[in-house]
């Protein structure tokens, strides 16, 4: 608790305080991993949520899609966990300014957070390949499930595609651009449930920490930047969290 409580003070002495999460955030609510051992790459084959199978095949790709995405989401039914709501209630107080996430199930903005930056994008939009719009993933996957394989675009005919980073997509520049900034500009950056091994993301808790920010990771197994932090917990992050929320001082 000594540490919690030395986290928690770090917490409400910060003018600017950024977290960052990741697939431990989501495991929490009952989305299967993807890259551990027994996760979702192990039932599924990656190469076919490549970018270039899309473009080579986006019916085929979205039957698969319309498979992973039931499997990782569970039709639609998860709901934020208790670390979400603690980085809520962390931005109600007026403690944290935004949430750079890894995730793209939107459990963050359903837990009460409003400033997040969606480094992977998010599964709960499609965007049209020819006319650049974005919609709903809804209606999408209706199509999908009903056999119109790729979904079209009601504007222009256009072929869509999830609004999620595939593999050998470039992560959005605009996000990652933000993130970094927002990086660069904390006083304690926490990091919530992300291995930090996945690029360019992982090199955002070191460019805080370069820049003399306290750093605060929450994950159950080692990470790459754990000798930069001053605060490091193997424990459950929906217990370390909200017990640092527990923590703060008024």
């Amino acid at each position: 608790m000594e540490e919690i409580r030395a986290a928690a003070l770090a917490i409400a002495d910060a003018e600017t305080i950024v977290a960052m999460s990741g697939a431990g955030m989501s495991t929490e609510s009952g989305i299967p991993d993807f890259r551990s051992e027994g996760g979702l790459w192990e039932q599924y084959n990656p190469r076919d949520f490549h970018i270039d199978s899309f473009d080579r095949d986006p019916g085929a790709f979205w039957a698969q899609w319309v498979e992973l995405h039931d499997d990782a989401f569970d039709g639609g039914d998860v709901e934020p966990n208790p670390g979400h709501d603690a980085f809520a209630t962390l931005e109600a107080e007026g403690h944290l300014d935004v949430v750079l996430t890894q995730n793209v199930d939107g459990l963050h903005q359903a837990a009460g957070n409003e400033a997040v930056i969606e480094l992977h994008g998010t599964h709960d939009r499609v965007i049209c390949r020819h006319c650049g719009r974005r919609f709903d993933v809804d209606p999408a996957m209706t199509q999908a499930r009903n056999g119109q394989r790729p979904p079209t675009c009601d504007e222009c005919d256009g072929v869509l595609k999830p609004d999620s980073v595939l593999f050998g997509e470039p992560l959005p520049e605009h996000a990652l651009l933000r993130a970094h900034a927002h990086a660069e500009s904390s006083d304690v950056f926490i990091v919530a449930g992300s291995s930090l091994t996945v690029e360019p993301a992982a090199s955002l808790p070191a460019t805080a920490a370069k820049k003399g920010a306290t750093l605060i990771i929450v994950n159950a197994d080692p990470t790459p930047h754990d000798g930069r932090a001053e605060y490091v917990f193997r424990d459950n992050l929906a217990t370390v969290l909200p017990d640092i929320v527990d923590e703060l001082p008024g």
